[in-house]
């Protein structure tokens, strides 16, 4: 007598285990690179926001803030990058690190320079 068996056979099951493997093995690189990506924004949004600071401090003082701390900004900021700030004469350095898949991602920006770049923020990732 022949009955009808309703359900998936072993070889149907591994097949699809390894099909869902090929694609998770696709998907996990791209996302910890999206998640890479957003973290440099946040180190250069974090280092726009001290360089905006510093210059309102300066507008009312006619001086650069000595400390990241003297413009009310905290190190390390909510989003977890870590800020330093650096007085230099008549300018300052800003800069912001924050660890990511691929080491530490830095952005920095240089103002009262003598150079081309003044006020612009450079980002690497070492």
């Amino acid at each position: 007598m022949l009955t009808n068996r309703k359900g998936f056979t072993l070889i149907e099951l591994l097949i699809v285990v390894v099909i869902i493997g090929i694609l998770a093995a696709i998907a996990i690189p791209k996302f910890a690179q999206t998640k890479d990506r957003a973290k440099i924004a946040a180190v250069r949004s974090e280092v726009r926001n001290l360089m905006t600071a510093a210059e309102g401090y300066y507008s009312d003082s006619q001086t650069y803030p000595a400390s990241v701390a003297a413009v009310g900004i905290q190190t390390p900021t909510s989003s977890g990058v870590t800020l330093t700030f650096t007085a230099a004469g008549a300018g300052y350095t800003a800069v912001g690190t924050a660890p990511v898949s691929s080491g530490t991602a830095t952005c920095t920006v240089v103002a009262g320079g003598s150079g081309t770049t003044d006020g612009v923020i450079t980002c690497v990732t070492s």
